[in-house]
């Protein structure tokens, strides 16, 4: 069956070459392909330092392992955003304000013990060709300076303040956290640009505050509650991002995110909520996030060399990520969903639970005259199940002399293909593909 919120006639628009407007975002000049990088919490949570991330760091630039015969970096590939999350705070309440983590000017005060020259840490990383990231709004000892709206601010001194502190520190980058009363995003997007220097800008209000097609002011955002490390958790987030994929709110500089990858990551700050992922789960996570146009933030430990060769393979993998990064009128989303369904646990609420589809089709344009789609066939199913796609169902696909059908996971060329193409898929695997006109 179609998925219900790409209905059949959403094809039309795509026939006519992705009619739909594009939301007007920011105009700093990032995030014009979905951004890539490393960010703390997923796994380290509020354990988290500044002799941590420099090691990180380090991590990111080495070229100890090999993509295609050559030594490689996660920077090299794309990955040379460093973010750090919640914790860098002294949590105590100011004198006369009883503000939890600034001064009464509105200074955000860094726990010295924890990170004791960010100035250090921001030029250590530029000297790596990396940037740097921060973390703004913070839920840990959450501060009450500002009104708490989304529009309409009333005191900006604490903004005023994290801004200032953010360019003077070398910072590169930033995540607007939803916990604080630090709200408003075109306040955080009007102070960024007066002070000189282009931020990229995550949005974290968890589906909270969302673009509209003359609104965004933030080049990424959340269109969820936290990831965490287990299949039923991706499943979940992944919906997340249909809505605006199907709304064409999801486009350059203004892209849907559905949380941190959790590739490589176990036992993280949700506890016995964070298992981990298996190899085959690991594939559809990180092929889901690219198929879908979404920031790709690793968050696992990049020096575990057990881990990284664990995941190396898929999260370098060079034609999955030039579809993360490609464009064409449409960011990627569901086109096709079985009639049965599977039911995980809750991931956030106990003793619920909630049900996907035995198996869900997803697709993205990767050229102007459709005639180049990546597709994802994801078997959500408790065990391995032959998959059919018929390339007639692909939404504006044109195919009409036989197909060519190209493996990404082993990146190989399978041959070519008249009406449709039949796999047998693992639980919880994917086939990743792209298909294109002979």
């Amino acid at each position: 069956q179609s998925f219900a919120m790409f209905p059949q006639a959403s094809a039309s628009w795509l026939l006519l070459g992705f009619a739909l407007p594009i939301v007007l975002s920011i105009d700093n000049g990032k995030g014009i392909t979905p951004p890539m990088g490393w960010r703390s919490w997923n796994l380290y949570g509020e354990n988290i330092d500044q002799e941590t991330m420099m090691k990180i760091m380090d991590g990111m630039v080495s070229r100890k392992r090999q993509v295609d015969g050559k030594n490689t970096s996660l920077c090299d590939i794309g990955y040379c955003d460093v973010g750090l999350d919640d914790n860098w705070q002294i949590c105590a309440k100011s004198p006369e304000h009883g503000y939890t983590y600034h001064s009464d000017a509105g200074f955000p005060a860094v726990n010295p013990g924890r990170f004791p020259d960010m100035i250090a840490m921001t030029t250590y990383a530029h000297k790596l060709n990396l940037t740097a990231g921060w973390y703004f709004n913070n839920c840990i000892c959450k501060d009450h300076c500002g009104n708490g709206k989304d529009q309409g601010e009333t005191d900006e001194s604490c903004y005023v303040g994290d801004a200032d502190a953010l360019v003077q520190l070398g910072f590169d980058s930033v995540k607007l956290d939803g916990c604080g009363n630090q709200r408003d995003l075109n306040v955080w997007a009007r102070l960024f640009k007066e002070a000189g220097k282009s931020i990229m800008i995550e949005n974290c209000h968890w589906g909270g505050t969302v673009p509209n097609a003359t609104w965004c002011p933030f080049n990424f955002y959340r269109t969820s509650g936290d990831v965490v490390a287990s299949y039923a958790s991706v499943l979940n987030n992944l919906a997340s991002t249909y809505q605006w994929a199907s709304k064409n709110l999801s486009t350059p500089g203004c892209w849907a995110y559905p949380d941190m990858l959790e590739v490589g990551c176990q036992h993280g700050p949700h506890g016995d909520k964070d298992p981990g992922l298996s190899e085959e789960e690991t594939r559809t996570h990180f092929g889901a996030w690219c198929i879908v146009s979404s920031p790709l933030t690793l968050s696992h430990d990049v020096n575990n060399d057990t881990i990284m060769d664990q995941v190396w393979e898929v999260i370098t993998n060079p034609e999955a990520i030039a579809i993360n990064q490609a464009y064409a009128g449409f960011s990627g989303g569901p086109f096709q969903t079985s009639d049965d369904f599977v039911v995980f646990p809750s991931v956030h609420e106990e003793d619920e639970t909630f049900k996907v589809p035995g198996w869900t089709y997803l697709y993205k344009p990767l050229n102007q005259d459709n005639t180049k789609i990546a597709v994802l066939m994801m078997n959500s199913n408790p065990a391995t199940k032959t998959l059919k796609l018929d390339f007639s169902t692909i939404p504006g696909f044109k195919c009409e002399k036989g197909c060519q059908v190209r493996d990404v996971w082993a990146r190989q060329d399978l041959g070519g293909f008249d009406d449709s193409f039949s796999v047998a898929i693992k639980s919880h695997d994917s086939a990743f593909l792209v298909v294109s006109s002979s």
